[in-house]
């Protein structure tokens, strides 16, 4: 049977997180598909900012970073919010830089507890920066470090003594297809290398348990699912294991042992704090802390259920009223991320009609529509709703285009 919109909305009227749609502050007249790539504002955030400029910075100015106001906690605080969504402890994330710095410390870090190997394991459809970031490592450090680009089918079998490190994305970025986290870090581990993982397209939408699959390290986002807000610091995962032996190449004052001693030597910190360098953005920091709290208010059972069942029903949409799309995410469920990833050959003109009629998604060019699902404030209803946008914008970019054959 074709679904039809009541159907959906059966579904909206059975869903146990539709009262946390209500936390964010959401523009009338906009179906936004595009939480993979910045998340919804919380309804929190101004108030939450308004206390941090109005009464921490401009009433308690410095005395803030010390005082009940905690911002010099808000690095590890924030971590340990969020260790609680990728399967991690209480002391093994922490909030810092962006994701790309941090992804060059910890490559840095993971060569230097592999001194007798040199080789960073990646493959081609990563993530752009990732692999940018690693190539720019390798020249810094000549010889000392190679970059090795393998076909998502091969990585296993190119893993070999001179691995160092793998370093994947869990979720793919344009097909939403998600990595086998444990078989991947067992196989790196029986090599003798170490595994990092980007959670970017993952934490707040998918299940991610680190300490489950003994992952070595991993890098994230706060400005996707965690509704952090543009921009949004990033955050490290070091595992209690390895925390000792980290040595990340930007010692900076705050991975420092004692910061305010200002000593003329480097002492790196014990624990997670040796993975700082600067002093924590705190106007970003408190954003973010809001927006992670939202996710960890649901519960990443039920946000994966919910992601499970919205990307589900949008694909049957899509085929059901648009034939002229090709789908390019994992059909399994299993398989796939909060997003769902579609191709067109004229994909540009679509998502530019769509977006003009209140429909936001995403582009990946040449030919790859991608619709991110945040299952906080998405409705099954939207869907119904941005389908039937997209079948007329693409039927009448379909017609031009055959007219001017």
């Amino acid at each position: 049977m074709p679904l039809t919109r009541n159907d959906l909305a059966r579904l909206d009227a059975a869903d146990p997180l539709a009262g946390h749609r209500d936390a964010f502050d959401l523009p009338e007249g906009v179906i936004y598909l595009d939480g993979n790539s910045l998340g919804a504002m919380p309804r929190s955030v101004p108030g939450r900012m308004s206390r941090t400029l109005g009464t921490e910075w401009r009433t308690g100015l410095i005395r803030s970073w010390r005082g009940p106001e905690g911002w010099m906690t808000l690095p590890h605080r924030v971590g340990d919010a969020i260790a609680g969504l990728i399967g991690a402890q209480a002391g093994e994330v922490v909030v810092a830089d962006s994701t790309s710095v941090n992804l060059f410390k910890l490559l840095a870090a993971a060569l230097a507890m592999r001194p007798d190997r040199r080789t960073i394991l990646t493959e081609a459809d990563n993530f752009p920066t990732d692999i940018y970031m690693a190539q720019g490592l390798a020249r810094l450090l000549g010889d000392r470090a190679h970059l090795k680009v393998a076909k998502r089918a091969d990585l296993a079998a190119s893993l070999d003594d001179d691995t160092a490190v793998l370093t994947l994305t869990h979720v793919d970025y344009r097909t939403a297809e998600i990595h086998d986290m444990a078989g991947l870090t067992r196989r790196a581990h029986d090599k003798g290398a170490l595994v990092l993982w980007d959670l970017a397209h993952s934490a707040g939408a998918v299940p991610v348990d680190l300490n489950g699959a003994h992952a070595d390290l991993a890098v994230g986002c706060g400005y996707k699912y965690l509704n952090g807000g543009p921009g949004a610091p990033a955050y490290l995962f070091v595992a209690r294991r390895h925390q000792d032996e980290l040595t990340q190449p930007l010692s900076g004052w705050l991975g420092h042992e004692a910061p305010f001693a200002f000593e003329p030597g480097y002492r790196p910190a014990s624990g997670i704090a040796r993975a700082l360098c600067g002093t924590p953005p705190v106007l970003s920091l408190s954003a973010l802390e809001e927006g992670v709290a939202t996710v960890a208010a649901a519960g990443m059972p039920a946000l994966r259920a919910k992601s499970m069942a919205l990307t589900q029903r949008f694909i049957e949409l899509v085929e059901q009223e648009c034939p002229g799309l090709t789908l390019f995410s994992p059909r399994d469920a299993e398989r796939r991320g909060s997003q769902v990833s579609f191709r067109h050959p004229r994909a540009e003109a679509v998502m530019e009609g769509l977006i003009a009629e209140g429909v936001i998604g995403d582009l990946r060019m040449p030919d790859v529509l991608r619709f991110g699902f945040a299952p906080l404030y998405l409705r099954f209803v939207d869907l119904w709703d941005a389908v039937a946008v997209l079948k007329r914008v693409a039927t009448a970019i379909d017609a031009r285009g055959a007219a001017a054959s």
